[in-house]
């Protein structure tokens, strides 16, 4: 099978056809009889060329874990997209407890510090004051995932390693991965119990703007707020308003809704926020094996693994 694989990754697809090509410059003529694309971060009109020009194409692979690029290029009904769930598990969890641990600590306070070459002496005080009781651990906080899938089941035992307690929060109340799992509509009663609210939410209809000001003025004032999913879920005014007004903590973004986030937009200068530019997962790990694996079902006609319903 003729497959096209931008340059942006490198794919052992053995006993394939592999094609790669330049994702800045349009597909090659000769290559637009290919059956399957490889999709990781190409550009928004180079994947409405393909879903145009690639009338053999069967196949659409992202290798990101949320698959809204794909789903919204305009692939013809007959062709199958399928995401790259799992492939980021491990590094995305690993960045959401530097990022949290980052907030739980103040470690953009004492960064600051070292940039001016300043002893941060207050911090100790700060630290040790009883009105902030548990704020500067882990230990003993009340971790709330929104979006209980692959990632947040990696993340969560890392969270219990160090004495959180972990509730999910998904479409309906039960158990995942032996963690409790809580329906959106319980929202309300669960957010003023929690220290911590993580999002790894996709980008859909459902979940646009859904961590509003609403969700934000239910946590405490001490809650820390952190996104790993995608920009589009927050309302970016709500959240900077509530940390301009100190009705939160502190939070910290691995996704904006503008990526990449514009010199100039306020979030830059928003007090208490941790930005970095959307590097959570960075690196797919096993791509190549489901590659083949949707491949060969593809060649099958049998269903594939990570298939986006449209």
């Amino acid at each position: 099978m003729k497959v096209l694989v931008p340059s942006s990754v490198s794919l052992d697809l053995p006993d394939h056809e592999v094609v790669v090509f330049d994702p800045a410059e349009p597909i090659p003529a000769e290559h637009r009889d290919a059956e399957a694309l490889v999709e990781w971060v190409l550009p928004a009109d180079r994947l409405a060329d393909a879903a145009r020009d690639l009338p053999r194409l069967r196949l659409v692979q992202t290798l990101s874990a949320g698959p809204d690029a794909i789903a919204a290029a305009g692939f013809a009904p007959d062709v199958t997209l399928a995401s790259g769930r799992s492939l980021h598990d491990a590094t995305v969890a690993e960045h959401a407890l530097a990022m949290l641990l980052a907030l739980v600590r103040d470690l953009p306070r004492l960064a600051a510090a070292q940039a001016e070459g300043r002893w941060d002496d207050a911090y100790r005080a700060d630290q040790a004051a009883p009105e902030t009781g548990g704020w500067f651990t882990l230990d003993g906080a009340h971790v709330a995932i929104w979006g209980f899938g692959g990632i947040a089941q990696r993340f969560a035992p890392m969270l219990e390693a160090l004495g959180a307690r972990v509730t999910g929060v998904a479409r309906s109340t039960g158990e995942r991965g032996g963690y409790p799992v809580v329906s959106h509509d319980l929202l309300p009663e669960l957010l003023p119990r929690v220290d911590v609210l993580v999002s790894i939410l996709p980008a859909t209809d459902a979940t646009d703007g859904v961590v509003d000001a609403g969700i934000l003025a239910a946590l405490p004032d001490h809650a820390l707020f952190v996104n790993v999913g995608r920009g589009a879920v927050v309302d970016e005014p709500a959240l900077r308003a509530a940390l301009e007004q100190r009705t939160l903590r502190a939070a910290a973004i691995d996704v904006t809704r503008v990526e990449p986030l514009p010199a100039g937009d306020p979030l830059w200068t928003t007090p208490n926020l941790l930005i970095t530019p959307h590097v959570a997962g960075g690196r797919p790990r096993g791509a190549a094996a489901l590659v083949l694996e949707n491949l060969a079902a593809i060649a099958a006609d049998e269903p594939v693994r990570n298939r986006v319903e449209r």
